[in-house]
């Protein structure tokens, strides 16, 4: 089995609250994988970038998308600077979608003041990828499982409906009060884009709940299982 240097390959953002929580994450990671190198590396806005990563460990590596869903960075970007990396370079699956990060998020969602019944939009980043939608639709129903209520998915990004079109047809449809899940894992751009969909309450993103890490470290378990040929270069 491999235990090779773990790469957290983020989003990435400008906010400061969000790189905090990244590396917040990455802290709680490396704890519960002791003997294991664990950096992060960003796949957007911000450095050091996977890319720089791979280079500075300079040695074959294990990289984990901390992504809720499978895309474009998953599909293209991470195979393709892996394949430049210049030493073996096993990804995993991201870390959504996953059935125990809905129970994060609707503990956030009772931590912001959410009460049983309430309709819900689940507030995603946003994907042209089929396979995107098809993660937030399995993560809808999933949700909609724990609450016993209506779920419905809304897109900060690239798809319909947007936060704010999904509040108001919950509102037409059932009345009373919307609450809005922030199915994201950090502050940032798209976090604040939630707070402005007219919501009557908005939960915090997943952050470094006990279910992220959870999968997380399983994803570099079942990386480290695939690529053994690695182990002792």
């Amino acid at each position: 089995m491999s235990r090779h240097p773990v790469v957290v390959a983020a989003h990435g953002t400008a906010d400061v609250a969000g790189q905090q929580t990244v590396e917040a994450v990455v802290e709680r990671a490396r704890l519960a994988l002791p003997g294991r190198e664990v950096v992060v590396g960003y796949l957007d806005v911000i450095t050091p970038t996977v890319g720089d990563a791979l280079a500075a460990l300079d040695a074959p590596a294990v990289v984990v998308p901390l992504l809720l869903a499978p895309g474009y960075h998953v599909d293209v970007d991470l195979p393709t600077v892996a394949a430049a990396a210049g030493h073996p370079v096993t990804c995993s699956a991201p870390v959504g979608p996953d059935a125990r990060i809905l129970h994060a998020v609707l503990r956030r969602l009772r931590e912001a003041g959410y009460r049983d019944g309430d309709p819900v939009v689940l507030g995603a980043a946003g994907s042209s990828s089929p396979r995107s939608a098809a993660a937030t639709a399995q993560a809808v129903e999933w949700l909609a499982a724990l609450t016993g209520g209506p779920v419905l998915a809304a897109y900060a990004s690239a798809s319909p409906p947007t936060p704010a079109e999904a509040v108001a047809a919950l509102r037409r449809e059932h009345g009373g009060r919307v609450a809005l899940a922030t199915y994201l894992l950090a502050p940032g751009f798209f976090a604040d884009r939630m707070h402005d969909a007219g919501a009557d309450l908005v939960s915090a993103p997943i952050g470094t709940a006990d279910e992220l890490l959870e999968v997380l470290v399983e994803r570099v378990a079942a990386a480290d299982e695939r690529a053994p040929e690695l182990a002792g270069r």
